[in-house]
């Protein structure tokens, strides 16, 4: 089945594809990849090429990308933050800047999926990784830069305590990410997710834990906005 979108979305029968959200939201709808099958996959990213929307698949496995990329020969794709991509035409970039702070490199599939989401979205984008606190001497050399940030994506597992102490030092509004890179205790990003809920530093908006791609939409609404 595949039924017109005079209604607001194409009915491809498995799915409703909403093919007027970049006119609500300013970016087409993103497909997440697990759960679809590979048909699937490529029914809707034809479907949204057909309408000259961008096409943003996250947590895509990378056969299932080389299966893709048989239709589809531009498509792109990011090994380490798992997302295949592929922009429907050039977009005016704002004059500000997001940054994109990463505590370690255990952190870095998830900071790729946040920075990948921003340029798609034609965000400019700049990285601080592997400033975590074990070592904040590493952090504060970054700190002129981050001052200039409009929005900061905090990327971080463990205990999750480098959004606290960025925000506690900057203007800017946060996006925290929790990871669930860490040992036991971490209960696979939960320990992370609450110290960056409980935080006494203002300024920190929390996603849930590993969604990159949440806290990379939300950093481009902030500088959009700003410009």
């Amino acid at each position: 089945m595949n039924m017109p979108d005079d209604k607001g979305f194409c009915d491809l029968g498995f799915a409703k594809l909403d093919t007027q959200r970049p006119m609500r939201k300013g970016f087409a709808e993103v497909i997440y990849s697990p759960g679809k099958t590979r048909k699937q996959l490529k029914e809707i990213s034809l479907r949204l090429i057909k309408a000259k929307q961008d096409l943003l698949l996250t947590k895509l496995k990378k056969s299932d990308y080389l299966f893709l990329k048989k239709s589809l020969p531009a498509l792109r794709y990011n090994v380490l933050a798992q997302i295949g991509f592929l922009t429907a035409a050039a977009k005016k970039v704002p004059v500000g800047f997001v940054a994109i702070v990463c505590a370690g490199t255990g952190d870095l599939p998830i900071a790729e999926e946040a920075a990948v989401t921003l340029e798609v979205m034609g965000n400019r984008v700049e990285k601080f990784y592997d400033v975590g606190v074990a070592g904040v001497h590493r952090l504060l050399g970054c700190l002129p830069r981050l001052k200039q940030a409009n929005a900061i994506v905090i990327v971080a597992g463990m205990e999750g305590a480098l959004a606290s102490l960025v925000s506690g030092l900057v203007q800017s509004p946060i996006i925290a990410v929790p990871t669930c890179c860490g040992y036991g205790a971490n209960f696979a990003g939960l320990a992370a997710l609450l110290t960056m809920l409980n935080s006494c530093s203002p300024g920190i908006a929390v996603v849930n834990i590993d969604n990159g791609f949440g806290a990379g939409y939300f950093a481009s609404l902030v500088n959009r906005r700003i410009g």
